[in-house]
């Protein structure tokens, strides 16, 4: 199974999102092809309603902690409550690797 896949399944288990994207960003920076290191998830939650975005972003990383310590070298983060979300024009884009 793809580290994408991977991913994609413990956040949809974790958080059981309204909305979610995992993106492999792997390509934008300075790796072999088709690796799977640099991810962006966009992850929608009525979890998140009262939590800040510290929090948000702890949760995560916690119900990734084995990718992240395990060949996952970046994770972009924007996680979002459902009112947050709707009133969202667009999710902020990744910089440009500077690598």
């Amino acid at each position: 199974m793809s580290v994408e896949q991977i991913i994609t399944d413990k956040l949809n288990h974790a958080f059981a999102p309204l909305h979610l994207e995992v993106i492999n960003e792997s390509n934008r920076h300075h790796v072999p092809p088709n690796s799977e290191t640099h991810f962006k998830v966009v992850v929608v939650s009525d979890q998140f309603s009262e939590q800040r975005l510290l929090a948000r972003h702890r949760l995560v990383n916690q119900a990734l902690a084995d990718e992240l310590a395990n060949g996952v070298h970046a994770l972009s983060i924007n996680a979002y409550s459902q009112p947050e979300w709707q009133a969202l024009d667009e999710v902020p884009k990744t910089p440009n690797c500077k690598g």
